[in-house]
């Protein structure tokens, strides 16, 4: 039915029982606990009945969620779900027990209410005694749903409260499965056999100085797994790390709050935490022990992101990260083998890293060899050198500068205009008798200087702003640059391989003798390669719909690697 008419009816004397309606309701409890269950059948019990008992209305069944938080409206699932079919016009009328069933939000309240009425579709709020289809509803809406959204809030300070006062009562809170320890009644104790794990990987980075990554591939080794049975995340390990609980303090305000309603955290400086030590969690590690592993990791942690950036420092070499396991999906990692010949760099699955042969049957892969592989590749798109050239200088160009001087600029231009506002304040002020002469001239030169640097900062940003142009003739030069390297007269170039290679499978029932790899490039392929290593030689089949062109090719080596 028309609102408009609904509401007509209703000022008329009518009820809303005595409208021709298709009326469904919303029912949901915020837990799964037992005696919410129980609340909730005895709603839909309610709410089948009441609507069936009216004989103008037209029983639509009803919409329930099960354990989830009225803040938000986010991921109730029948609740969006009857939002939809209300916009779709599958009923008229929805009933409801109270505000804080739609949403303790009043944000979201008054926004989905009004949004149903612009639908043609109205809500009783029972409880409140609040019928959207009145027309003085908005008004009550919003002051009941703001009194809602502050219960929120109360909840929310009364948590923290609570936890803080458990805090002080000697009660540890946090991780119910912290490894190392057992927690029953908000009480730690100590684990010994999941400490002795504890204690294994604090001695092992402290003092044996091993990598996270070599410390989880030696507890294993050693017979020390999670308790799924696997090998230590890495993750895990480094939790474990960085938790003071181990070495018997206690930490929070690691994070905080920012919207109760969104529950939005943002995570603190290390220098606002809360640590202390404290009696009620019994240590696993020493003070000293926990501090010298945490300096090693925070020194270790410095060096890596002195790189200019994380991704930088794991893709540093040509093929990281680019070339998969077919078998289990995961990359393949650098390792430099070392013997009495020197050194070779090699690529193996990290599968076969963590758990050793038995894990993983994907041979490893020499960078020489690869190298060889890419060159030949290159070679024969030679015809479409051009084509590469055109297409990785369309991706330097999409590269956005690492500045933004524009915002700088426009920063500056602000703060120019503040100044001389402050100018125009002070000659007011002098004109009104104010200021002295002497006092005006003293606070006027220094605004001055103040603009000249401003205006300095201006032009310095104009001129970097013009360098980090790239123009139309570097362009070319590059092009040209590109097309010259294309020529692979000096074998592959490694900042190529980075920009042109998307990724490198090692096929299943690739052996050590024979290697199946399916090359991606950026612009075309997928390149079939069957590399044969006892006559150290490879060739192209070229899968899916690219014509096949098998030619044999020999890598000049002194011996087939191993693995």
């Amino acid at each position: 039915m028309n609102i408009l008419k609904i509401r007509s009816e209703l000022r008329s004397g009518k009820s809303i029982f005595d409208l021709p309606l298709r009326v469904t309701f919303y029912a949901r409890v915020s837990t799964d606990k037992d005696e919410q269950r129980s609340s909730l059948e005895n709603q839909v019990q309610y709410y089948t009945e009441l609507i069936q008992s009216k004989p103008n209305w037209t029983y639509i069944p009803g919409y329930i969620d099960e354990g989830i938080s009225g803040t938000s409206t986010k991921k109730r699932d029948r609740f969006l779900r009857m939002i939809a079919d209300a916009k779709a016009g599958r009923f008229d009328f929805i009933i409801t027990k109270e505000i804080s069933r739609f949403s303790r939000s009043t944000l979201d309240s008054i926004q989905y209410t009004q949004e149903l009425l612009e639908h043609d579709v109205g809500v009783l709020f029972q409880n409140d005694n609040i019928n959207t289809l009145d027309s003085d509803s908005e008004f009550r809406l919003v002051v009941m749903a703001g009194v809602a959204q502050d219960e929120v809030r109360k909840l929310s300070e009364r948590l923290k409260f609570g936890f803080r006062q458990a805090i002080k009562n000697g009660h540890v809170l946090g991780n119910d499965k912290l490894w190392g320890y057992d927690k029953k009644d908000c009480v730690l104790t100590i684990n010994e056999a999941e400490a002795q794990v504890v204690r294994r990987i604090f001695h092992l980075y402290a003092n044996e100085r091993m990598g996270i990554r070599r410390i989880s591939r030696q507890l294993y080794d050693e017979g020390f797994t999670s308790r799924k049975g696997n090998a230590f995340n890495v993750l895990t390990i480094r939790h474990i790390l960085e938790n003071p609980k181990y070495k018997g303090w206690y930490c929070a305000n690691k994070s905080q709050t920012v919207d109760y309603r969104s529950k939005r955290k943002i995570f603190l400086d290390e220098s606002e935490w809360v640590m202390y030590p404290d009696p009620s969690i019994p240590a696993i590690v020493s003070e000293e022990l926990w501090d010298r592993a945490n300096a090693l990791y925070k020194r270790r942690s410095a060096q890596m992101m002195s790189h200019q950036s994380a991704a930088e420092f794991h893709n540093r070499y040509p093929y990281s990260g680019k070339i998969i396991c077919e078998e289990h999906g995961t990359s393949f990692h650098r390792q430099v083998l070392k013997s009495a010949k020197g050194e070779k760099e090699v690529w193996q699955c990290r599968v076969y890293r963590d758990r050793g042969r038995a894990a993983c049957a994907a041979p490893q892969l020499r960078t020489a060899e690869l190298d060889r592989i890419m060159a030949e590749i290159f070679g024969e798109l030679v015809q479409d050198k051009r084509a590469v050239a055109e297409a990785v200088v369309k991706v330097i160009q999409a590269v956005p500068s690492e500045h933004d001087y524009r915002q700088d600029a426009k920063r500056v231009e602000a703060e120019i205009n503040s100044v001389c506002a402050k100018k125009d304040r002070l000659l007011e002020m002098s004109i009104e008798g104010a200021l002295s002469t002497a006092e005006f001239k003293q606070r006027n030169d220094a605004f001055n200087l103040q603009i000249q640097d401003l205006e300095r900062q201006m032009e310095h940003l104009k001129a970097e702003e013009e360098k980090s142009q790239i123009s139309v003739e570097q362009l070319e030069k590059i092009k040209a640059a590109l097309e010259a390297e294309l020529s692979f007269q000096n074998g592959v170039n490694s900042a190529l391989v980075t920009t042109i290679l998307d990724r490198i499978v090692v096929k299943k029932g690739s052996t050590r003798e024979e290697v199946h790899l399916d090359i991606y490039l950026k612009f075309c392929g997928p390149w079939g390669v069957v590399f044969d290593r006892e006559n150290s030689s490879f060739r192209f089949t070229r899968p899916r719909n690219i014509t096949p062109r098998a030619r044999t090719r020999r890598i000049s080596s002194p011996s087939a690697p191993s693995g």
